[in-house]
């Protein structure tokens, strides 16, 4: 079952840690979207993760549909059938989810889960995403809780955000500034109130100056050294080498160097969405370039169907997609580590 049970996602993420790689985390939006990631994993001979988030679920309902969670059952059905034909694990994830989206999105998902596995079913997603970056510390933390709890006995694994993400993603926004950067403090007091893994398994992203969207490499001050002092400070008091299980957010255009010291840091996740909707976009726009006068009906002509058949530049897309993904697998040194 390429669809990795909760097991095998654990496998995954101790894998990855225990050899100092990372996942590509693939925001996806249709099966086109779905396939290329899948052929890059497959490609890379890396096992990976494919996530949703609450925008991309809206659209892939319809988007005269927009329901976050018909779209991602959808999505879900399309996976596990989809997937079949692909040599790797993969995992599927729901991203960002703020406040206001958690009983539209993640908390329904849940509960699907939470049926599937009282009927000795495997959940619909292996993790799902709470972002509370939006809100104070104390209540991320507490609404944490809450669905630590019931992740925990739905054999799925939570992630939360510690600190903020600059830019903007589906609508959420946060300004670039100082709380780009998680304190010490707030590794701290996350460890206090979820654990160790003991009350189950989350995955936390830790901020160190990450901003979502598009940025040239030297415009944002990473800083991937507080990784490291946060990991220091909470296996002091917990007793464990490197406690969190950490993931990376607003990782476009990061430099490589960025991303080695990230994942030495413990970062066992890097999401990618820009650059992979570039990768996916920017074919298309050669392919009507080259062929206007056959995509188009130019003066009384009618165009060339074979241009301007979707699955024309729909095949060129899903290569340029699956050719940054394998490079992402390379970066993340995720390539050639395929659970056999």
């Amino acid at each position: 079952m390429p669809i990795a049970t909760p097991e095998e996602y654990n496998e995954m993420l101790d894998r990855a840690k225990a050899g100092s790689f990372a996942y590509p985390a693939i925001n996806v939006t249709s099966t086109q979207t779905l396939n290329a990631a899948l052929a890059a994993f497959a490609e890379a001979e890396s096992d990976g993760i494919v996530q949703v988030s609450t925008g991309g679920a809206e659209y892939l309902s319809g988007p005269t549909i927009k329901d976050k969670v018909a779209g991602s059952v959808a999505l879900a059905a399309a996976a596990h059938e989809i997937a079949k034909n692909y040599p790797v694990k993969v995992a599927l994830h729901t991203d960002h989810c703020p406040k206001n989206h958690l009983d539209g999105f993640v908390r329904p998902l849940l509960a699907i889960s939470e049926e599937r596995v009282a009927r000795g079913e495997l959940p619909l997603f292996q993790s799902h995403m709470w972002d509370g970056s939006a809100v104070p510390m104390a209540e991320n933390l507490e609404i944490a809780q809450e669905l630590l709890a019931r992740t925990a006995k739905a054999n799925i694994i939570l992630e939360i955000e510690i600190g903020v993400v600059g830019g903007e993603e589906d609508g959420v926004e946060a300004e670039i500034n100082e709380k780009l950067y998680t304190t010490v403090e707030d590794g701290l007091a996350t460890v206090e109130a979820l654990g160790a893994g003991e009350k189950g398994r989350y995955m936390t992203a830790l901020t160190f100056g990450n901003v979502h969207g598009v940025y040239k490499p030297g415009n944002v001050h990473l800083r991937p050294e507080i990784l490291k002092e946060i990991q220091d400070a909470v296996g002091a008091k917990v007793g464990k080498d490197k406690p969190f299980d950490l993931v990376f957010h607003g990782g476009s255009g990061s430099t490589a160097q960025e991303i080695s010291d990230a994942v030495d840091h413990g970062v066992i996740k890097m999401n990618i969405d820009t650059d992979a909707q570039y990768a996916f976009t920017r074919p298309v726009v050669d392919h009507i370039f080259r062929n206007y006068d056959g995509v188009l009906k130019v003066e009384g002509e009618v165009g060339n169907k074979k241009a301007y058949d979707p699955r024309a530049y729909g095949k060129l897309a899903e290569a340029g997609m699956a050719a940054r993904i394998v490079e992402a697998c390379q970066q993340l040194r995720s390539a050639g580590t395929k659970i056999k």
